[in-house]
């Protein structure tokens, strides 16, 4: 029998498929990259299982073959830093054992956070976290193997455009929490930021520059502070309306000035009558 939770697991089980398809023909580009600049065999699977970080690997792997291995440590623990936040975002997703928060940190990828955040239900987070986390790692891995034996053949991603696949991908899953406007300012916002500096900065820098975007929504309540609301003068209350006109009575009748007299706090009761 069809359950409701069939289709979307159906859909899941697909786009892993199509990411995994992807990630095998990349980490066979790295493979191959990796034996054309005629570094160690053992160097591209070690970075594979114990770095996992994808684009990453490639500036690392240049900057090796560069002769300036300090450089490409520095660089990768520049560039993966956006995992900090992340870990943030999935932290209660992944689980409180400590051999859950060890392998599921190893398996964090943009991918794997952007597919997680997209779900709302805790079950199915998790669940879509396991999934595509394995699912990228042995991918990656079995296509980092391809590459090495098949040498150089695979080339230059860039050339089959599946550069762009990953990108590609990150924004069709971040499109619906752009409807929030507080979250498309400081994703424009960093966005630009980043275009900006590339030119500038060193490989890496511009991304993590993209993290100062979140001021944005410290501007809001700065400008707030600053504006202390001025206390309303007792001249500016307006009067209200004589009961006794409402009544159809004029102004300085009986009737309207026993009602004024009522309403006043503190004021002796008014005879109609004459004196007491």
């Amino acid at each position: 029998m069809r359950t409701p939770n069939r289709t979307p697991d159906a859909a899941l089980l697909r786009d892993a498929a199509a990411i995994a398809a992807a990630m095998i023909a990349v980490g066979a580009s790295f493979g191959a990259i990796t034996i054309a600049y005629a570094l160690p065999l053992w160097l591209p699977f070690a970075m594979s299982t114990l770095v996992f970080a994808g684009g990453a690997q490639f500036l690392a792997v240049g900057l090796f073959a560069a002769g300036n291995p300090i450089a490409a440590i520095v660089a990768g623990l520049l560039l993966n830093a956006r995992h900090l936040p992340f870990g943030l975002a999935v932290s209660a997703t992944i689980g409180p054992r400590l051999r859950d928060r060890l392998i599921g940190s190893h398996l964090m990828t943009d991918e794997v956070v952007a597919f997680t955040l997209r779900e709302t239900d805790p079950v199915r987070r998790r669940r879509t976290y396991w999934l595509i986390g394995i699912t990228l790692f042995t991918s990656w891995n079995a296509g980092t193997a391809l590459g090495v034996l098949l040498g150089g053949v695979t080339g230059d991603p860039a050339q089959l455009g599946l550069d762009a696949a990953f990108p590609a991908g990150l924004i069709a899953l971040i499109l619906p929490s752009l409807r929030d406007r507080s979250t498309r300012a400081v994703a424009l916002t960093g966005a630009a930021l980043a275009v900006l500096l590339t030119p500038v900065l060193p490989a890496g820098m511009p991304v993590l520059c993209a993290l100062l975007g979140l001021l944005v929504l410290f501007v809001p309540r700065f400008r707030s502070g600053l504006r202390t609301p001025a206390p309303a003068a007792a001249s500016d209350a307006t009067p209200a309306a004589d009961p006794g006109l409402a009544s159809g009575s004029a102004p300085g009748s009986a009737s309207s000035s026993a009602s004024a007299a009522a309403a006043a706090p503190g004021s002796a009761p008014v005879s109609l009558g004459g004196e007491a």
